[in-house]
Formats: C-alpha cells, sequence, structure tokens
C-alpha cells in the first residue's frame, strides 16, 4: 500500500502555545496495537508543544530542520538541532519549543507502546 501522509492542523498541541502541522505517516490502526502515532511535526516560529507526559510509551523525536529547545524530564534545557534526538522514557515529562523567529522547526515523532510482551 501506498498513500500520502494526513495533514492535521492542530492548534495547542500538548497544551502548548501556537499551531502545529502533523503529517499523520502511519496513525494507530497502522501500527498493529504497538504504538499510536508516526509523524513530521512542523511548529512555526513562536509555537510550542506544551509540558505533557507519556504513560505506558514512549516518545523519541528525530530533529530534521531548525532550531528547537528541548525541556526534558527533570527540567533541563537543551538547544536541538538537525541530526539531534530527544528521547522520552515512560512516565516522563517534555516539552519543546521553536527558537527561530523566521524558520520552522521540522521533526519526526514516533508514539510506540512500552507495556508490550516480548516474544522470547
Amino acid at each position: 500500500m501506498v498513500r500520502k501522509p494526513e495533514l492535521q492542523n492542530r492548534e495547542g498541541l500538548g497544551g502548548g502555545n501556537g499551531p502545529a502541522r502533523v503529517y499523520h505517516i502511519v496513525r494507530g490502526d497502522d501500527l498493529c496495537g504497538i504504538g499510536r502515532m508516526y509523524a513530521r511535526i512542523e511548529l512555526p516560529p513562536g509555537s510550542n508543544i506544551g509540558w505533557h507526559q507519556h504513560v505506558d510509551e514512549t516518545e523519541p523525536y528525530y530533529i530534521l530542520e531548525g532550531e528547537g529547545l528541548f525541556t526534558d524530564n527533570d527540567g533541563t534545557k537543551t538547544k536541538v538541532g538537525p541530526g539531534d534526538v530527544c528521547t522520552i522514557k515512560p512516565g516522563q515529562f517534555h516539552s519543546m519549543e521553536n527558537l527561530s523567529e523566521e524558520k520552522d522547526l521540522v521533526f519526526m515523532a514516533l508514539i510506540y507502546n512500552t507495556n508490550m510482551t516480548r516474544a522470547e
């Protein structure tokens, strides 16, 4: 099967401020129970993803374009750019903000379950 990503315009993603463009590459139904989202996310200048928690799931970010500020579970703030990977462990909180006044922050996000039984 081949298809195009499905665009969803969101406001206040994760309780944050401003718009976000979420290009759903694979939705939960297509992840066969192992996760709920695989998407390309574009945060315009001035937008952020709010401080939110992942329970029984994890969500790595892979930064493609732009410059952002990732806030980790312990409150540590780290400037991120293309090629950086931000990891969020089960039960942790995090947020992300676009630092640029001119360019979008673009990254891949994969939310997958961590409470699955592993095959031996």
